[in-house]
């Protein structure tokens, strides 16, 4: 049995899928049509398309789009030839990559596209972000995103948007992970990189151009176990910038709560990297930041103060991680000593996790104040949220008791 699991994932499928698909939308006077193109790769000298589906059995396919022009509304789709993760160069594969590896190369394109001024690094594992980090350098970036979460980023995609330098190469080199994606390699990196045989390095080139993807739009289809599909337009953050948020406040018993303490400059910033990682997360889903960094990660959960106990408790295990690393040079989970792992865990505790100063972050408005009250108990200092609950002067109030401020973006963030 354990030989047949092992071929199943060395097993590569030739999908029959065709080399060109058309997807029309029609009404009573006109005729709008998407053409697409099957993307193929030369290895060892045999064109290929993707490995396999979400699993091994599935036949999948990855089509760019090549030709044709939507408009609904007022709404356009993103023009033909200007692709980004359909349209990859493969430096390096050992093995060809599979869905998996494809789209979470795309979502933390979909992230990184947002943080474009400074180094930033986008770790995604089954997608959705372990880590992310902005920095001075591409090196710092990179080890700041990959401690975030050590053990989920292993095995992971590591998206740069910067050309990767040797010594951030070298850091990659240091774990386990199945792609790195980058618009340019600096000389030399090609040959370290090298040394990790199966991992897939992909080259996109339009990362340089990421700026251009923001605020634009494609079509997700979405099938349905009949065979229906769900059409919709992707999700674009409105609040990008400062002056995109409002100071929290609504009306209660007809008068006017609203939140008593401005936010620093520092929480801005925090609070608007947060917010936009948050578009790239699995919802229900609440985050935790800290100086440009994600500090805990909670997806996927069914209600709003269950995840954001998950993001918490996530802060302090992955906090535990970096100190055992830092002092013992070994993972907290092969801690073995006692009195080793309780001065580990009082550590944490006593920083609360990493969370003393750090922003809360949820893609949909708080229905009570229990869920903020989670992260206000851990001692953060700014939350940020759509807002538009009965219920927001609960979460007003439990801020204003902390001196925490909030903010609203007046727009919900989920991703299913």
């Amino acid at each position: 049995m354990t030989e047949d699991l092992k071929k199943m994932y060395r097993t590569i499928m030739d999908d029959k899928f065709p080399p060109k698909m058309e997807i029309s939308f029609i009404d009573d006077t006109s005729r709008q049509t998407l053409f697409y193109e099957k993307v193929t790769w030369t290895i060892d000298q045999v064109q290929k398309g993707l490995r396999y589906g979400e699993n091994p059995g599935q036949e999948a396919a990855l089509y760019k789009l090549i030709n044709g022009n939507l408009v609904l509304g007022e709404t356009s789709l993103i023009q033909p030839g200007q692709y980004l993760a359909s349209d990859i160069e493969l430096l390096q594969s050992g093995k060809h990559p599979g869905k998996t590896n494809l789209t979470d190369a795309d979502n933390s394109l979909n992230i990184l596209r947002y943080f474009v001024d400074k180094p930033a690094v986008v770790i995604v594992k089954h997608n959705n972000p372990c880590g992310v980090a902005i920095s001075d350098s591409l090196e710092d970036a990179y080890l700041k995103a990959n401690q975030a979460d050590r053990v989920a980023a292993f095995g992971g995609c590591i998206a740069l948007n910067q050309t990767l330098d040797k010594a951030t190469a070298e850091a990659i080199c240091r774990q386990y992970s199945e792609v790195v994606v980058a618009p340019e390699f600096e000389s030399g990196v090609m040959d370290i990189l090298a040394t990790k045989k199966n991992l897939r390095v992909i080259k996109i080139e339009n990362i340089s151009r990421l700026r251009k993807f923001t605020g634009e739009r494609c079509v997700e289809f979405k099938s349905l176990i009949d065979g229906g599909i769900i059409a919709q337009w992707s999700f674009v953050p409105k609040a990008r910038t400062r002056a995109d948020l409002g100071l929290a406040e609504c009306k209660y018993k007809d008068q006017i709560c609203k939140i008593q303490r401005l936010p620093t400059e520092k929480e801005y910033q925090d609070m608007l990297f947060g917010w936009l990682v948050e578009s790239g997360i699995t919802s229900n889903s609440v985050i935790y930041v800290k100086d440009l960094v994600t500090v805990g990660i909670g997806t996927g959960e069914q209600d709003r103060v269950g995840v954001a106990r998950i993001a918490r408790d996530k802060a302090y295990l992955k906090l535990a991680d970096r100190l055992c690393f830092k002092i013992h040079g070994i993972p907290y989970n092969d801690l073995k000593d006692i009195d080793k792992i309780k001065e580990i865990d009082s550590r944490a505790a006593t920083e609360n996790g990493g969370l003393k100063g750090a922003a809360m972050v949820s893609d949909a408005f708080f229905p009570f104040r229990d869920g903020a009250d989670v992260g206000i108990k851990e001692g953060i200092s700014a939350i940020i949220q759509p807002g538009g609950s009965t219920n927001d002067y609960q979460t007003i109030e439990a801020c204003n008791e902390a001196d925490v401020t909030m903010v609203y973006t007046g727009q919900r963030s989920f991703k299913h």
